[in-house]
């Protein structure tokens, strides 16, 4: 399963995106895959509203990418799993990616919150019906984690492409 992350309004304090899930379609009228827009997401702001330097002059400076904390991950594509967050004590998607990656963005989830003070780097779920706030959001984490275990279920992969 292939979940897609669009970004849509990149803000000074936040950065609100789309959500959608990409099956996969093989019956015998319809063979490919069907996108269907799932919810919305809230993260910190990118690293470009927090300062003048590029990216990849951030990320390859460790104080410098502690200095802008929180902001959202960069775009790319990461694996998905599902696995016990202490913090928040349930389970939880968590992100993966490669040692860079992990070295910066440690523990990156996808969880409930309603604003950029409920995350500090990871992806919440809901519906933008208020200005940099997302509503319902325990509804939306329950709906995603289904989908999720569904396809691990079937045996495929999950991955978040966020673009």
């Amino acid at each position: 399963m292939e979940l897609i992350l669009t970004r849509i309004a990149k803000r000074k304090t936040y950065t609100i995106g789309r959500l959608a899930i990409v099956e996969r379609v093989d019956d015998e009228y319809l063979a490919g895959e069907k996108v269907l827009n799932f919810c919305d997401t809230l993260e910190p702001p990118v690293i470009e509203m927090k300062t003048q330097v590029t990216q990849s002059a951030v990320l390859r400076s460790p104080k410098k990418a502690e200095s802008l904390k929180p902001f959202a991950i960069p775009e790319g594509r990461y694996a998905v799993v599902i696995t016990w967050s202490p913090k928040f004590k349930m389970w939880l998607p968590v992100l993966l990616g490669g040692p860079d990656f992990n070295r910066l963005f440690k523990g990156i989830r996808i969880h409930m919150g309603n604003s950029a003070a409920d995350t500090a780097g990871c992806i919440l779920v809901g519906r933008n019906q208020m200005v940099g706030r997302l509503l319902e959001s325990r509804k939306w984490l329950y709906e995603l984690k289904q989908k999720i275990v569904e396809a691990k279920d079937r045996g495929e992969p999950v991955w978040l492409t966020i673009k």
